[in-house]
């Protein structure tokens, strides 16, 4: 019976049929590559020059709206800094509280709501999350492959850095389904580079891992523990600032010191700056393979030995060791402990690194692949090993759909993501949305959809006797416990009053195969449209939490304020709330962003104030 394909994304027929391999890709902070197995050997593909494998992880947004991603993206990084994204999986699951301090490294602007919510990133009058935007790396990475192979894919397994939390892994998920992939699996990069080494494919192997990565822009260490076939990560360590481009800088800095160039020069003309940095790349790489780079730069001729750039590079270099001997310490282990040394990232080719790096672990390091391919390679053999390829290994049983709760608005936030391993365990923190709420209603889904009306409910409970303290205060722990029948316990707990509330019930009862098949179809299907409406709803949340806030900053504030600072900040209340009425996520966003603009200075005078009061006449010490 001939196969008939439909694309996720438009829910339209293929005009190619579906491939039945399942992608693996790896997600980079500075590139991003996608791999498959061929003839049982695990390939990264390569784009339509048939050489270059690494596609940017950088997305430009030209005046017309159109998106481009990858190389022609990169060129836009100087000439329309803020339009052009990068970096962004540094922010993938993190609330603008948790990035501010990297705010100055980053050419484009991200918002500051003052909140606990996802940030934003805003390009021109719209407002995108880290999801939307690695959904379009993604989606990049889908294309290149499908025309590799002739055929759509559907299926992937993505990797992240090991020390992602839940909200990471979950933004991943949901970044793999915008793009119109079913995300099988999400594993640990340093597990994916031990897959692609061969070491752990034996049910029979007992050994500890140290995996060196060391990229453009981060670097990591892992210790992993891998026995029977189950990778244990037993401590990460790193430095999400350290990486080649600080090779390049230092590179810099030593020909403007030897020539007597003016650093200003780099800030005053972006042309001379991208020449100083392409030569200085250029220059690392050579010093790579010779003793001397001589290049020149407009007028000046620069020069370098590789003495002298290994010399610069040492203090980057033993930086690294230090969060190596924090790993070991952390996992109770010493060198003498560690089986194997795997080096992946780009800036691992440096011999200085590969030369420190054996002398600390006291052997010779693994580095025969690609430190660029690495995990990708490692990600489409643990995608083949799902796909029942490899029969010596024991696929662990999964929860076949996504557990978790309603939220405000009627939003599905997911506890267990589908395809997490059995007996499993999970939670999140939350908090009242009402003063003086004394009760909270737990309502348990199944599915996959963004909103909880698209999904199967479970059960609900209400958790009872909350003592009655203003809105956000409450500390609420919700636990969910899997266990290997299938059977889910539900706990809920106020953490300052230790009131308890549970509920079990049995997840996968009453679904068909057919009717999860249809769910889950449903859910990439949807994607986009789901995305939307999540966006709205939590762009209305948050808005209705700043017009609560916004009301009571004014009329706690009265005397500290002006006339026409109040005038102001209730016209821009005004605004924020008419937004809240209608169905554009982006004109809330930008109302917020500038009631909040307004405000913050504001914000900061009256608390200055209140604390000069509120110590006044009161003697110190």
């Amino acid at each position: 019976m001939a196969k008939i394909s439909i694309n996720l994304s438009s829910g339209e027929l293929e005009k190619t049929p579906e491939s039945d391999i399942i992608i693996g890709i790896d997600l980079g902070t500075t590139n991003s590559l996608v791999a498959y197995i061929h003839e049982a050997k695990a390939m990264a593909v390569a784009g339509a020059d048939g050489k270059n494998t690494l596609v940017p992880s950088i997305v430009h947004f030209d005046e017309s709206g159109q998106v481009i991603v990858g190389n022609e993206a990169k060129k836009y990084l100087l000439t329309d800094p803020q339009n052009t994204i990068y970096s962004v999986k540094r922010l993938m699951g993190k609330s603008y509280k948790d990035v501010s301090d990297a705010e100055q490294y980053l050419g484009y602007k991200i918002i500051d709501e003052d909140t606990d919510s996802l940030v934003k990133i805003r390009v021109r009058d719209r407002f995108y999350s880290p999801v939307e935007l690695s959904a379009k790396i993604l989606t990049e990475l889908k294309t290149r492959i499908e025309a590799t192979l002739g055929q759509a894919v559907s299926k992937a397994v993505i990797t992240v850095p090991a020390y992602f939390n839940d909200a990471q892994r979950q933004a991943t998920r949901d970044a793999g389904k915008l793009a119109g992939l079913d995300v099988l699996r999400i594993v640990n990069e340093p597990t994916a580079a031990s897959l692609a080494y061969g070491i752990g494919l034996s049910p029979d192997e007992s050994k500890k891992i140290a995996v060196y990565d060391l990229g453009g822009g981060t670097f990591d260490i892992s210790i992993l523990q891998i026995q029977g076939g189950i990778f244990e990560v037993l401590s990460t360590n790193g430095d999400t600032y350290l990486g080649g481009d600080d090779f390049d800088r230092a590179i810099i800095d030593f020909w403007l010191e030897k020539y007597h160039i003016n650093k200003n020069i780099l800030i005053d003309n972006k042309k001379i700056s991208q020449q100083f940095r392409v030569a200085a790349e250029e220059a690392k790489k050579t010093l790579s393979l010779d003793n001397q780079y001589i290049g020149r730069i407009g007028e000046w001729s620069c020069e370098i030995l590789k003495a002298e750039f290994e010399n610069l590079i040492s203090p980057l270099i033993n930086k690294t060791l230090n969060s190596c001997k924090q790993a070991l310490s952390d996992a109770k282990l010493t060198v003498e402990n560690i089986d194997s040394v795997i080096m992946v990232g780009g800036s691992t080719r440096v011999p200085l690194v590969k030369k420190t790096v054996s002398e600390f672990f006291n052997q010779a390091v693994n580095d025969k692949l690609n430190p660029d391919e690495v995990v990708a390679l490692g990600a489409a053999i643990q995608a083949d090993i799902l796909a029942g390829n490899n029969k010596d290994l024991l696929l662990i049983d999964i929860t076949p759909l996504s557990l978790g709760i309603e939220t405000m608005g009627g939003l599905m936030d997911t506890i267990i993501p589908r395809n997490t391993k059995v007996p499993a365990k999970a939670g999140r923190q939350y908090t009242t949305s009402v003063d003086g709420q004394k009760n909270l209603q737990v309502a348990v889904y199944q599915g996959e959809r963004d909103l909880v009306s698209d999904n199967r409910k479970l059960g609900e409970f209400i958790l009872r006797g909350i003592p009655p303290m203003p809105a956000g205060i409450p500390k609420i722990d919700i636990q969910f416990i899997l266990d290997a029948d299938g059977i889910l316990t539900v706990r809920a707990r106020e953490l300052r009053s230790e009131i308890e509330q549970q509920i079990q019930v049995k997840s996968a009862y009453g679904i068909s195969e057919e009717e999860m098949a249809r769910m889950l179809l449903d859910s990439i299907q949807y994607a986009e449209s789901d995305m939307k409406i999540r966006a709205l709803l939590e762009a209305r949340n948050e808005a209705n939490n700043i017009l609560l806030s916004a009301d009571k900053f004014i009329e706690q504030n009265k005397t500290i304020l002006n006339e026409e600072e109040i005038k102001e900040t209730k016209r821009l209340t005004e605004a924020l709330r008419q937004s809240v009425e209608g169905d554009d996520k982006d004109a809330i966003n930008l109302a917020m962003e500038n009631l909040n603009t307004y405000t913050t200075p504001l914000a900061h005078r009256a608390m200055d104030a209140n604390i000069g009061a509120a110590i006044k006449g009161k003697k110190l010490g």
